[in-house]
């Protein structure tokens, strides 16, 4: 389900509004499909996240690795796609 800027509400950022050109950029990038979204989502994270660091990327190796072993082993089914955004958008509509 694609997320509409409301042309009604101001965008906000961290209770500020936004610049115009940002605005317009966020409007545009909204209006893309989904994978495209998703693409410039994870291009805007990776502008911002931490420098690399070994030990914190080994550890999260091994817990993929964990629980990769732990579906083989039947012990976990996962959740479906649907539940699980579906609990995070609820999370993120009652901040």
């Amino acid at each position: 389900m694609a997320r509409r800027v409301d042309p009604g509400r101001e965008p906000r950022y961290a209770g500020h509004p936004m610049a115009h050109p940002t605005q317009d950029i966020l409007a545009a990038a909204l209006s893309l499909p989904e994978g495209e979204r998703l693409r410039i989502a994870s291009e805007l994270l990776a502008s911002v996240e931490e420098p690399y660091d070994d030990s914190w990327n080994a550890a999260w190796l091994e817990e993929l690795e964990r629980r990769e072993q732990a579906v083989r082993d039947g012990g976990s089914g996962g959740d479906a796609w649907s539940e699980v955004r579906a609990r995070v958008l609820a999370r993120l509509g009652a901040r």
